[in-house]
């Protein structure tokens, strides 16, 4: 493949790449005022985010299998489209219900996109050139990041929560035109092999109920589905095993150890990091009492110190052991956490910029590094698997995020508008949050810094 076809893959990738973490920071600046249109309380908010993620969860896997059998090119092209389509009905919906139904839907789209992208990122570059595609990859996803909020919360203040649901639908449409006339060449690794549907239901029906379980806690029955669903993915293991053409190979993690604990980071990294954006920004709304253009102009920082960090994170990785590079990362990120525990209604504006620009270093120098250890840790014929695998730790990392965010906010909230009376009550449930995940994440550098120590 000459080099002007890499360069105008690479484009139509960055470009579909930068749609869903846009929508995913710029959306939480508009959870306030669809709350206020349609009377939802803090829980019901979580849920808008909540159903987008079960659906890309537990479907990112089964599409990425189809992909490889059917066309990745294919694949990733209707994801774009019907991601665009949701989006712009979000725009006309008429209650709460109804933007959680379609947000499900446009999860559908993520999971389609998110299953073939980096397995064609890859599939185009060499792995010498693979940071460095990569790190541009992440970089766009984080200038992403670094928009949503500001134009998020213009949009929202200027034109009304509807207009951010119009221009994603527009670009998404836009984006999959594109892709069609740039992408000429189809993806087939797995052309003419068995689909494992029996596998394909127990995966769906394991990981829905572990998502699902912690999208509920702390109620009881939460419990009780996430002990269904670890049962359901030993269950599915166990069956995988058995089959010559499954529909996930899990041998990719017991053989490979690289492969394991890299994808164990990733799973523990976004657990910790996800719901830091929907928590600051409420506390910036509902205690500070920040216009939503103002909260999104101060939660720029951590997505544009991530976006540099990331571009020279990916080159770096090309030359130093990138498992150092995204273990410094986690550590980084452990400390932000633990700093964002002492964080009160009063704290110096300055002190929490800074917070959010460690935060975003520590991110940045985390995934590019990352992506690279997991995508060349596996051979060509599991590029789809390692690519769906990269976005079923991601989401259900970000699921567990908005889980833990949710119980505390049911604990110590409830499911009420966050009014001044429910001020302290709010900031109780935001200390907790990041003391469970200051924890976790200190664990996941642990875990991270045995591929160094296998690395020397």
């Amino acid at each position: 493949m000459k080099e002007i076809n890499k360069n105008k893959a690479l484009l139509v990738l960055c470009l579909a790449s930068f749609l869903v973490p846009f929508m995913g920071s710029a959306i939480n600046l508009t959870l306030p005022e669809i709350a206020r249109v349609f009377g939802l309380g803090a829980v019901s908010q979580s849920w808008i985010a909540s159903s987008y993620l079960i659906a890309t969860a537990i479907l990112q896997a089964p599409f990425a299998r189809l992909a490889d059998m059917y066309g990745r090119k294919r694949f990733f092209i209707g994801g774009l489209a019907i991601f665009g389509v949701t989006n712009l009905l979000c725009g006309f919906a008429q209650s709460g219900a109804w933007i959680v139904a379609l947000r499900a839907l446009s999860g559908v789209g993520s999971a389609m996109m998110f299953g073939t992208s980096m397995a064609i990122l890859v599939s185009v570059f060499p792995q010498n050139e693979r940071g460095k595609a990569i790190g541009v990859n992440t970089s766009v996803v984080y200038f992403a990041l670094a928009s949503g909020p500001f134009f998020g919360g213009m949009l929202t203040q200027y034109f009304g929560w509807q207009s951010l649901f119009f221009l994603i639908g527009v670009l998404g449409i836009i984006a999959a035109t594109s892709a069609v006339v740039i992408l000429k060449k189809e993806w087939t690794e797995a052309r003419g092999e068995h689909f494992d549907f029996v596998g394909s239901l127990i995966y769906a029906a394991g990981l829905f109920c572990l998502v699902f379980g912690f999208s509920e806690l702390p109620d009881i029955y939460a419990y009780i589905l996430i002990a269904v669903g670890l049962s359901g993915m030993v269950i599915f293991t166990k069956y995988e095993l058995r089959q010559k053409q499954p529909m996930f190979d899990v041998r990719i993690f017991s053989g490979n150890k690289t492969f394991s604990l890299s994808s164990l980071s990733a799973l523990i990294n976004y657990a910790c990091t996800f719901s830091v954006a929907f928590l600051m920004s409420l506390y910036l709304q509902y205690v500070r009492g920040f216009e939503p253009q103002q909260a999104g102009f101060i939660l720029i920082a951590q997505a544009l110190v991530q976006c540099i960090v990331s571009f020279y994170g990916g080159r770096l990785s090309d030359k130093v052991n990138p498992s150092l590079l995204a273990t410094c990362g986690m550590a980084l990120l452990t400390v932000g956490l633990i700093a964002l525990v002492f964080v009160s209604d009063t704290t110096s504006l300055v002190w929490i910029v800074l917070l959010l620009m460690l935060f975003g270093f520590g991110f940045g120098l985390f995934s590019s590094p990352n992506a690279n250890v997991i995508m060349s840790s596996v051979d060509k014929r599991f590029y789809g698997q390692a690519s769906a695998t990269m976005g079923t730790m991601r989401l259900t990392g970000q699921a567990f995020s908005m889980g833990v965010a949710t119980m505390a906010l049911s604990i110590f909230v409830g499911n009420k508008l966050i009014t001044s009376e429910l001020h302290d009550n709010f900031m109780l449930s935001f200390h907790v949050t990041f003391i469970i995940f200051a924890i976790l994440c200190a664990a996941g550098t642990y875990t991270s810094s045995f591929r160094v120590k296998k690395k020397n």
